[in-house]
């Protein structure tokens, strides 16, 4: 299958020199999710599994937002009517992407402006890299709608990411971090202008993308299964890891390019 194949009706899909960019594309409302948002986005993570022609995935969102969370009318409202059984498939559905977007092969780069709130912080969250703005507004602010921090991940995620204490400051509180906090405390891999985000981000998947692609792929996989290993499962996973790239032909590719004095021009394979 071939990402152009892709045709989503919850989001925008482009596809251009092995990246595939996914903007989030209700700007009247700050671009919030829906449930078949959520659940379309899930599905689509998980498809690329099977998709040979992208190599590297840009997340955003439409004109000056990225994510304000769930919808307040199309979502928060039919929850509160629910019954246990039916938030609990919910809840599920909601880390259902997270997990995709973890699993995902392909390294995720999130170009994060104006709102990332909610539910639009945990996607921001998941993915590999985050570029920013100094204007944007990232806020877990599940505890201001009387909902505990620990959504979507949160909780085990967010620590590892920024500190525990700084995490626990931000899950309790549910206040906003503007740009230049969520780049001193490490949320944000850098900072660029508005009018520079989209492309900052497009090129540096694209620079990951013509990369060797299955070592990445390892590096990613290495990455979120070794949370929960000690450090000498991680050394042995590693190691393991490390020789079945080197039977790769991009390894010979850069060893044979480096004698020649040239820049390697890497496959995937």
């Amino acid at each position: 299958m071939k990402g152009s194949e892709f045709k989503p009706q919850h989001f925008k899909w482009e596809v251009a020199d092995r990246v595939a960019t996914v903007t989030l594309n209700r700007p009247d409302k700050k671009n919030p999710l829906t449930f078949e948002s959520y659940a379309e986005l899930g599905q689509t993570f998980r498809a690329l599994h099977k998709v040979a022609d992208v190599k590297a995935v840009v997340i955003t969102g439409a004109e000056g937002n990225f994510c304000s969370g769930g919808d307040v009318h199309e979502i928060i409202g039919p929850l509160v009517k629910m019954k246990m059984p039916e938030l609990l498939q919910f809840t599920r559905m909601t880390g259902e992407l997270i997990k995709a977007i973890r699993a995902c092969p392909q390294p995720i780069v999130a170009a994060i402006d104006g709102i990332c709130a909610g539910a639009g912080a945990c996607v921001a969250m998941a993915s590999d890299i985050r570029f920013g703005t100094a204007r944007s507004k990232v806020a877990f602010l599940f505890v201001r709608v009387g909902l505990a921090g620990c959504d979507m991940g949160a909780c085990a995620m967010l620590p590892r990411i920024i500190g525990q204490g700084r995490a626990s400051e931000l899950l309790y509180t549910g206040r906003t971090m503007d740009g230049a906090e969520a780049e001193r405390w490490g949320f944000y891999n850098r900072l660029c202008e508005p009018d520079a985000l989209r492309e900052a981000a497009q090129g540096f998947a694209r620079t990951l993308a013509h990369g060797p692609t299955f070592a990445h792929g390892i590096t990613k996989t290495a990455l979120h299964q070794e949370w929960n290993m000690g450090v000498d499962e991680a050394i042995e996973a590693e190691a393991e890891a490390q020789a079945i790239c080197m039977q790769t032909q991009d390894f010979g590719r850069a060893y044979h390019a480096f004698v020649a004095k040239e820049k390697p021009v890497f496959e995937g394979n």
